[in-house]
């Protein structure tokens, strides 16, 4: 369990740190959490546990640091001034676990409401005990010391226009608050609020099996439930240390990259809504239900799939699939050209995306920015080609790249992706393996229901892995996969015994909406409505 790259003394946290930004380029600060070892008092040294996990500049390399904590202080240095992604992962760390961050700007609750009392995934917080919350916050807390830093005075800022954006608002994308300070029709400053849709996915981990797991990660990025499912199930994978099949491998592939496909077409038909183009909406959403159709057909469920297995998949591949498929892929080619016959050449969608909602590629990689949004900025960082995995490496597709980082470049690479994505499909079905979608170990999948109902082994078998769930190894891991919105990982730590004794999801939207109030500032309300649209925000993916 005490396995780690690196374990330093709380008081060696940012010295450490910068070092390994300034001398080895880590230059990306991927995730903060924390570790309550409540039920291990004799194993580790302290209660509580900080890790850090960052990636270096050429994503090749990647470190987990770990610090254990005085339970006295429960405090460590921030590392907000470093890296710009430790703002509101510091946070979420205060906010769940209650461990202080010294010289972080506004160390409050980001999750949870701030009428919440305790920290609920410290390990003696009753997962039964909800807490609700009857008044709104101002966020007046966190917009006079950002409008003191930009040079107003109290008398200016009463010149200000304060204006909510959200949460119940058609152009929020999910439950988003923004509060904005505004000059005319110019945002001066803005202030993110989330949490409206925070249903505690990680606690909710905590007690359950393994397997039952899965469902719950259907509710995270719903626009491309499948790909949660894949990232969460080839993390215990690799913890169980076990290999799936070639069959089940090209079948994640092809199911993977269709999700994408959803996933883009969602963004961008939902961009064009807020840039006032109907028409191109209803063009992309047409081949998005039929994917639907086809999904419902292969799964038994449209939106939330629940797909995977720990080892393979529920379902073969059914007779016919092939054909739908392509008929899946020829509708898409066609919206996309539909939609881009509508856009590539006008004035107006040009005047509205181009130089709006730029993202700087340092600004980016220092944020925690992954993905399209990452991309876009001419950054060439896509997990399936640094750290490939399924055999990814062995598909032609190009890493979709943009050169400044704005809305239009956004929205280009998504539509040049899927291209990518049918490309890869195509290629995974022409070469895709015979044999079983799943592994031969009886410890990890449910037995057949002939082994069920036809032998004693094959009854207890189901009992216990129902039950008593699988037993994953102890240790401490994290994995990643390239997701519709970019790298979504997962830190997994066992116990040894059947339900994981903690999970802490790394979601890319977090991240990316963490950097919008920065982007958004000294542009135009209505500009970042459309920017808000092109970073493409999942509240279930950033809540949890």
């Amino acid at each position: 369990m005490l396995k780690c790259d690196m374990l330093i003394e709380s008081n060696e946290i940012k010295a450490t740190i910068l070092k390994l930004k300034n001398e080895e380029n880590y230059s990306i600060l991927l995730d903060i959490t924390v570790v309550d070892y409540l039920k291990y008092p004799d194993v580790t040294p302290s209660r509580f546990a900080v890790v850090y996990i960052l990636r270096d500049a050429t994503f090749k390399k990647q470190i987990s640091i770990k610090s254990y904590v005085d339970e006295n202080t429960l405090t460590v240095d921030s590392l907000s001034d470093i890296y710009k992604s430790a703002n509101w992962a510091e946070r979420e760390a205060y906010d769940q676990y209650g461990v202080n961050f010294n010289g972080h700007p506004n160390l409050k609750r980001v999750l949870n409401h701030h009428q919440f009392v305790g920290h609920p995934l410290r390990k003696d917080y009753e997962i039964t005990k909800g807490q609700i919350c009857t008044e709104t916050e101002d966020l007046m807390d966190e917009m006079n010391p950002l409008l003191t830093s930009k040079g107003y005075t109290p008398e200016e800022v009463n010149d200000l226009m304060l204006l909510n954006v959200g949460p119940s608002h058609p152009a929020s994308h999910g439950t988003i608050r923004n509060f904005v300070a505004m000059e005319g029709e110019t945002i001066t400053a803005c202030v993110t609020e989330i949490g409206y849709l925070h249903r505690g996915f990680e606690k909710s981990c905590e007690n359950h099996t393994y397997s039952q797991v899965i469902p719950y990660t259907d509710r995270l990025n719903y626009c491309s439930a499948i790909l949660n499912n894949i990232g969460y199930s080839k993390a215990v994978e690799e913890m169980l240390n076990i290999d799936i099949t070639q069959r089940a491998k090209s079948i994640r592939v092809i199911i993977g990259e269709l999700s994408r496909i959803i996933d883009h077409l969602v963004c961008n038909a939902a961009n064009m809504v807020d840039l006032g183009g109907l028409t191109n909406f209803w063009y992309l959403f047409a081949p998005r239900d039929t994917a639907y159709d086809l999904l419902s057909k292969l799964t038994g469920a449209r939106l939330t799939n629940t797909y995977t297995r720990i080892g393979g998949l529920e379902f073969d591949l059914y007779d016919g699939f092939a054909d739908d498929l392509e008929n899946v892929l020829k509708e898409v080619e066609t919206a996309c050209s539909d939609a881009l016959s509508l856009i590539a050449h006008n004035r107006i969608f040009h005047d509205r995306t181009q130089d709006v909602g730029v993202i700087k590629s340092d600004f980016a990689l220092n944020a925690g920015i992954s993905g399209v949004n990452l991309r876009a900025t001419g950054v060439a960082h896509d997990l399936r080609k640094d750290k490939p995995y399924y055999g990814y490496e062995n598909y032609d597709f190009d890493v979709v790249v943009g050169s400044h980082g704005d809305v239009y470049d956004r929205m280009m690479c998504r539509f040049e992706e899927m291209v990518q994505s049918t490309k890869i499909i195509r290629q995974a079905m022409k070469e895709l393996p015979d044999g079983p979608i799943n592994v031969d170990a009886p410890g990890i999948l449910l037995p057949s229901k002939k082994d069920v109902y036809g032998n004693i082994e094959g009854l207890m078998n189901q009992f216990k892995l129902t039950f008593e769930g699988i037993k994953v190894p102890k240790g401490e891991y994290y994995s990643s996969i390239e997701a519709g919105n970019g790298e979504l990982g997962f830190f997994i730590v066992s116990d040894g015994e059947g339900r994981p004794y903690k999970v802490k999801c790394r979601p890319p939207c977090f991240y990316s909406l963490g950097a919008y109030s920065n982007i958004v500032e000294g542009g135009m309300l209505a500009d970042a409505v459309v920017t808000m649209a092109s970073m493409n925000f999942i509240a279930g993916e950033f809540d949890r």
